[in-house]
């Protein structure tokens, strides 16, 4: 009864859910100290209870620049690509961080290093 239990509780468990995955970003210079980010993402969207629900630009210290929610699933689009302007980065800056999020698991662990020319 008791390995029953585990098994259930195992299968039940968000162990098994996928984090998004960045595959592509574009970062364009809009102004001298603003930035545009195209992120492509790819994810296994099953609906409203688990789809990528954002994602957002860090400094290299952590620092959130910028976020671009998501708000429904793109069960039927994948992978995608969703854009945010105005996103401010301080003159001298040559690297940010973009972390994708999704329901119900938060923010991948990881992040996607991005170089600004």
């Amino acid at each position: 009864m008791k390995r029953l239990i585990l098994i259930l509780s195992l299968l039940a468990s968000p162990l098994f859910a996928e984090e998004p995955v960045i595959e592509n970003v574009t970062a364009t210079r809009t102004a001298p100290e603003t930035y545009r980010f195209d992120v492509t993402i790819r994810h296994p969207d099953t609906g409203w209870d688990h789809y990528a629900d954002g994602w957002r630009v860090l400094d290299m210290d952590g620092n959130e620049l910028g976020i671009r929610v998501l708000f429904h699933p793109h069960v039927n689009e994948q992978p995608f690509t969703r854009s945010l302007d105005g996103v401010k980065v301080p003159n001298g800056t040559t690297q940010v961080q973009v972390q994708a999020r999704d329901l119900p698991e938060g923010w991948n662990v990881g992040t996607t290093i991005v170089e600004l020319r």
